[in-house]
């Protein structure tokens, strides 16, 4: 079931504004970032599915160009991983 059919209280990017990031789930974090799902797969399906993959948040983001190979990671949101992966980087060295 498409995430628009979810009660709003149930959405990644609706609990994220009312109860701030830490009351998500990696799965639900990285749904926000992946935005949409594909055909058959919510975003947060497809984003259990990638931290299952890659063994975990760590690994997921490290993958690096290996994303390319992903069905349903098209340059949009390879692009907005590899985004958010600089702002952490740049966070931590501040």
């Amino acid at each position: 079931m498409a995430i628009s059919h979810w009660p709003a209280t149930e959405r990644p990017r609706e609990r994220l504004l009312a109860k701030g990031a830490g009351a998500l789930s990696d799965a639900e974090l990285v749904a926000v970032l992946l935005r949409s799902g594909v055909r058959g797969k919510s975003a947060v399906d497809l984003a259990r599915d990638l931290l299952m993959q890659y063994e975990g948040v760590t690994h997921l983001l490290e993958a690096g160009a290996e994303l390319e190979t992903v069905k349903g990671l098209g340059p949009a949101k390879r692009a907005q991983f590899a985004a958010a992966i600089e702002l952490a980087r740049r966070s931590l060295q501040e």
